[in-house]
């Protein structure tokens, strides 16, 4: 278990968005968060990118995947930990330190680094 939050942003309306934004649809600022790596989620549909920028592991395995959290559907795009998936499986968030190597490329180091979820089977 992590201490990391992979925070969503509940609005006024009743609507959660991941990543949170500071309006919602409604054009108010979010009322609350919610933490989604207290949940599982549904893959809506999945794939292998095999060409990937410099410090991405390749092959990449990325999935839509769906939330519900109290009946109100949050979706959210991530890396996968394993390419034995269907649309349909139950996953979870699971935090990853590092989600690309912040040293590949041309950019600086300090400014490649990417922490996050990946999803993984239940």
């Amino acid at each position: 278990m992590s201490d990391r939050e992979m925070t969503a942003y509940r609005y006024g309306d009743g609507s959660i968005g991941y990543p949170g934004h500071p309006l919602g649809p409604d054009g108010q600022e979010p009322v609350d968060t919610v933490d989604l790596s207290e949940y599982t989620a549904t893959v809506v549909t999945w794939t292998t990118s095999t060409a990937t920028p410099p410090g991405v592991r390749e092959p990449n395995h990325i999935a839509i995947v769906e939330f519900d959290v109290d009946g109100e559907p949050v979706r959210a795009i991530g890396q996968l930990t394993t390419d034995e998936i269907e649309s349909g499986d139950e996953v979870r968030p699971i935090y990853a330190e590092e989600l690309r190597e912040p040293g590949a490329g041309i950019k600086i180091a300090e400014s490649q680094a990417w922490d996050g979820f990946r999803f993984e089977p239940v």
